[in-house]
Parts: C-alpha cells; structure tokens; sequence
C-alpha cells in the first residue's frame, strides 16, 4: 500500500471521475436492493381511535405529573396495554392470537393539553387494523367503567352496612330512653346519644341514595377507527432513497479504496505525489507528438517542448552534454521525447545527435524514428557496433533540421550486449569532442539492463512516463536505477496512452533485411571487406552491405527519385549482360493505409558488385574494365 498524499478537492474529483462507474453500479444496487426490500417485507397496516376519558371519583392525579386534571392520561395509557384490556380486545376480536401479542400492535399517543387518547393498532390487512383499533377502545372504555362501578359496589355495600350498624344501635336508644326515669342524668345522656346517632344515620342514609342513583361514565369514542388505505410499512420511498445513499456512499467508498490500492499511473498529479518524480513538462491528447513527424515549433505541442528545452538547459552545468531519455514502461514514449527534445535543442543553432539505442525487437520498430526525421533506417547504431559501418556514414543529418543529425537504431535486432561495448563509449567520446548536445532514446528501465548501462554514460536522465500504462512500481525502480548509476535525474515528461497514436500511423517497415547468400558476394568483395575492418571511424566499402534496402519515397527529392531510378535500370542491364545471378527487385502491394508512401526495394547488392568490378582495383594494383577484364 503506498503513502499517503495530499488530499485536496480536485483529488477526490478526479477519484470520482475516474471511478465514477463503480458509485453508478453501487447505487444501483443500492436502489434495487431498496426495492426488493420493499416487496419482500410484509405489508403493515394501522387505524387509530381517539378516546376522550371522563373524570370519576376514585380517579386522583399524582403530584407533578405530565397531565393537567384529576386524571392522569399517562397512567391511562399504560392500562390500554395492560392485561385486562388486552383479554377483553381479544374476546371483542375473537382473534386466536394470545393478549400479550395483541398487545404488542396497540400503541397509545397522548395529545397535549388534552383528555383525550389516541388508540393505534397495527395489523397485516386493513381490516384488521380497523377492529383492533376500536376494539381495544372499548375494551379500555369497558374495563374503566368496570373499575369505577366495582367502586361503587363496594361503596355502596360499606354505607349499607354501617347504616345496618346506626339503625340497631339507635334502637337500642331508644329502648333504653323509654325505661328512663323523666328528668334523670341517665335520660339527659340517652337523649345526646340518640341525636347523635340519628344524625349519622340521616348522613349515611344521603350518601347511599346519592350512590345508589350515580351513573357511572368512564368516557366515550370521539373518532372512530377508519379503513387504512395504504401501508405504513414497508415505506417503498424510503427504502428506495436509503438504499441508494447506501449504495453511493459504498460506491465511493470502493472507488477510493480502489485508487488506493492501483498502481497505474493516471495524471501527472500521480507521477509527482504517488512517483515522487518532479514533472517537466505533460502533454495531452491535443499536444502529444505523432510518430510522422517532429511537432512544429509555433504549435501547442511544440511550445510545450521548447519550455522544456529551456528547463533543461538552465539545470545543465556548462560541461554536460550526454541527455538520455528512457521509459518507465514498455513503448514509444521514449522515442517521441527524445525526438522532440533533440529537435528543439537544435532549433537553438546547437548541434544535436540524437541516437536511437532502443534496439528494436523486429524491424517494424524502426520506423519511428527514421520516419520523424525524414532520414534511413539504416544503417544505424547497431550497425555501428556490429563494426559493419563506421561512423561518419551511421550519422545522418536530417532534411528539415540541418543542425541535427541522427543514428538511428539501425536494421539487425542480434546487438544484444553492445551497450555495454567499449564501441560505444569510444563514439560517445568522439561526438563529446566535436562538441553540442547528444540525446540518447534509451530503452525502458523495466525491459532492459541498457537504460542503465547508457545513462551510466550520460549527464542526466529524463523519463518519459505514459499514462494509465506505467505504474507506480516501475516509476520508482526506473528513479532508483538512474540514482544508483550516479546519473542526476531532471524529471518526468508525461504523455497520454499512446495506444490511439499507434493505431493511426503507417505499420509497413522501412526496412526489409534479407539474408543474402554467401556464394554470390565476389571474391573482389571480400578482399576489399578485409582490408576496410581495419579501423572504427573508416567506413567500410558498399560491397559489404548486402542487405536489400527499401527507401520511403516520401523522403526523398525528385533528383534523388530519378537517380535511383536509372541507377537501379542501369544495374539491371549490366545484370543481364553478365548474366549474373541477382534477387529480383521487391516491390511492397500498395495498401489503403499507406497510399500516399510508394516505396520499392532496391537490391543494393547488384550495385556493388557491379561498382566494385567497374571502379575497383585487383590485387595488383591494375585498373579494370566493367568487365573485370
């Protein structure tokens, strides 16, 4: 997992935008898992009755409670709940289910500053709903008025008793009072008593028949329970929403944790934070270069490389000279860079050699460069190496740029291990001392050991890193390759996928290399390869390059068409009047994809050794004849 980096709002915008198929698919899910939630929950129903509750006498109100009045809604409500009412609701239902669950749908609201309660019960069908609702209203209604007229009763049934109790002590009295003597103390006391008494039993008597008269009203229903017509559960709308902002926010979650945990390179933001590399210069899709040409120095893209040009010259120390461009990943990243950057370093006045030491893995990967700069494929670098050409015949200077000349990568793909030859420090050295800047298309850190073997030569180093194919692990191994060499990296030239470029350009190789016999390479030929191999910097005769040659016409002038045109008619004649054996001239089909690029190859071998019998001296120093005579 890699370090942490800055967090700022165009970061998680860009997360987003990257991953924002990922928060689509996630809240997607998320709204039809909301929707199968909804269809899959059962369907729940509720009706409410509203109850107006009336005082009795037994009712008291607690001390500071919630209610106003003498009676206490809060205790009400609870009784709704309670046992007793709940086996009357369920006798009212005649429901099969017990009390205790019919009493776990009921819920009681009490509205403020009222009497007044609000029954609701919860059922699977609407029906349902609606008489369980007013049952367990009447049911409480039922049991209150049973409460208070059991009250009553026992009220009632107490006075009886007590006036019972005066009325045969008051007759007693008066018994006693008739067989007392008139005037005496006991007559006095008798008469007290007896007042007394009747008094009591008058009062009882008042309060009997006001019970025995009293109408016992516990309340009454003044809003009936309707017919629900929708559910109240599942709430579809609310299920759909929550889903979705589940979705969402689990969506960015993994959007995030995703971009965590990749390691393709996607901005340059990526290349500077997640790479630790400084970025010179990022080109997109409307500045990138093409691999037909060099961009123009006025164009967008051309601006872009003529500020890097700028950087790069104001880091280098006066005596640096050797710049090599490589990749983080495998491609043409490296080659469109290192072209560009020659081609602006030269539109300076400096003289620039651009080498192309990314040997290809077939010749179809050396058209690139030659086709940039308008100049052979070969011979080239490997060529050079191989001790097959020499030097001032492998540097090519370009047709559109005169102070910048190339070496190509050249047409044999058998160089392996070259780089490392004392050749090619010996022609570095050689292009140090004729001064100006040298540019070196290396190939990636993570395909070859020659990156770092040729930036262990050079200056400095600059990457070219294409996006959304390099990763973060190359970027940084490619940083610490050039760092354990010694060789100081100026930075990163960032570049969009390149895989839309590729499928645009011309595919037909500029070079065709075919074996050629040995039995048809004359014995004048041989000598004269003998004799040239003696040194690096002496290029050796044309009798030894025996490989046919294929030239794209578009980079050629009409003088150079029609004089290889009559140089190839006037070897065929010499042919056949030598009757010398010889390859036929190869011509490529002409494609839909490449018509406006007629190429032809040219058997260069005829040539040479028509050249070498004609001009060339024998062993003994006489001059021929054409002949050879």
């Amino acid at each position: 997992m890699e370090a942490s980096r800055p967090a700022d709002v165009s970061h998680y915008l860009g997360v987003f935008r990257r991953h924002w198929w990922i928060a689509l698919i996630a809240t997607g899910a998320g709204l039809g898992a909301g929707a199968a939630l909804t269809s899959a929950l059962p369907k729940v129903y509720e009706s409410s009755t509203a109850v107006l509750v009336q005082a009795l006498d037994q009712d008291t109100n607690a001390q500071g409670g919630r209610t106003k009045g003498s009676v206490n809604l809060d205790t009400e409500a609870q009784l709704v709940g309670s046992g007793a009412v709940a086996a009357k609701a369920a006798a009212l239902l005649r429901s099969p289910r017990s009390p205790l669950e019919l009493a776990k749908s009921v819920s009681v609201e009490v509205p403020a500053n009222t009497t007044v309660l609000v029954i609701t019960f919860k059922a699977g069908s609407p029906q349902e709903a609606q008489a369980g609702s007013h049952s367990f209203a009447e049911a409480y209604l039922r049991n209150r008025e049973e409460t208070a007229q059991s009250g009553l009763d026992q009220q009632i049934k107490t006075l009886t008793t007590k006036i019972k109790q005066l009325t045969t002590t008051l007759t007693g009295i008066n018994a006693r009072l008739s067989r007392a003597v008139k005037g005496s103390p006991d007559e006095s006391n008798l008469q007290s008593l007896r007042n007394n008494s009747q008094n009591q039993l008058n009062g009882l008597t008042g309060r009997l028949n006001e019970l025995t008269t009293t109408t016992v009203g516990a309340g009454n229903i003044i809003s009936d329970a309707r017919l629900p017509e929708t559910p109240v559960s599942p709430n579809g709308m609310v299920n759909v929403a929550t889903g979705g902002m589940i979705g969402l926010l689990l969506g960015c979650g993994l959007a995030f944790l995703r971009e965590r945990f990749d390691r393709r390179l996607r901005t340059a933001a990526d290349v500077r934070d997640r790479g630790r590399v400084n970025v010179l210069a990022a080109l997109d899709e409307r500045t990138t270069p093409h691999f037909d040409d060099v961009l123009q120095p006025y164009g967008a893209g051309g601006r872009v490389f003529n500020r890097l040009r700028n950087e790069i010259l104001a880091t280098l120390r006066p005596s640096d000279q050797v710049i090599v461009v490589t990749g983080a990943s495998r491609g043409s990243a490296a080659t469109l860079v290192a072209a560009n950057l020659a081609a602006a370093l030269a539109r300076t006045g400096s003289d620039v050699v651009l080498i192309g030491a990314h040997l290809p893995d077939s010749v179809m990967d050396a058209a690139p460069l030659a086709r940039m700069l308008g100049v052979s494929a070969v011979p080239g670098l490997s060529d050079l190496l191989a001790g097959r050409v020499g030097l001032a015949r492998a540097v090519q200077r370009t047709p559109r740029i005169p102070s910048l000349r190339v070496i190509t990568t050249g047409g044999a793909a058998t160089a392996a291990g070259l780089m490392q030859s004392q050749r090619l420090k010996d022609t570095l050295e050689t292009l140090r001392r004729q001064g100006g800047y040298i540019v070196i298309e290396a190939p990636s850190t993570s395909s070859s050991a020659d990156a770092q073997s040729l930036a262990s030569l050079a200056d400095a180093a600059l990457l070219a890193v294409e996006l959304r194919r390099s990763r973060r692990p190359a970027l940084l191994d490619a940083a610490e390759q050039l760092q354990r060499v010694g060789t100081p990296l100026l930075g990163a030239v960032v570049l969009p996928r390149l895989s839309g470029l590729r499928a645009a350009e011309a595919t037909a190789p500029a070079v065709t290399l075919a074996p050629s016999p040995a039995g048809d390479k004359p014995q004048g030929d041989r000598q004269h390869g003998d004799r040239g191999a003696a040194a690096l910097d002496n290029p050796l005769s044309d009798g030894d390059l025996t490989q046919p040659m294929r030239f794209p016409t578009n980079t050629m002038s009409a003088a150079e068409k029609a004089a290889k045109a009559a140089q190839a008619a006037k070897a065929a004649a010499k042919a056949a009047a030598n009757e010398k054996t010889a390859e036929k001239p190869q011509v490529r089909p002409r494609s839909g994809r490449a018509a406006d690029e007629i190429t032809a190859v040219i058997d260069m071998s005829g040539l040479v050794k028509d050249g070498l019998v004609k001009e060339g001296t024998g062993t003994d120093g006489t001059a021929k004849d054409g002949d050879g005579k």
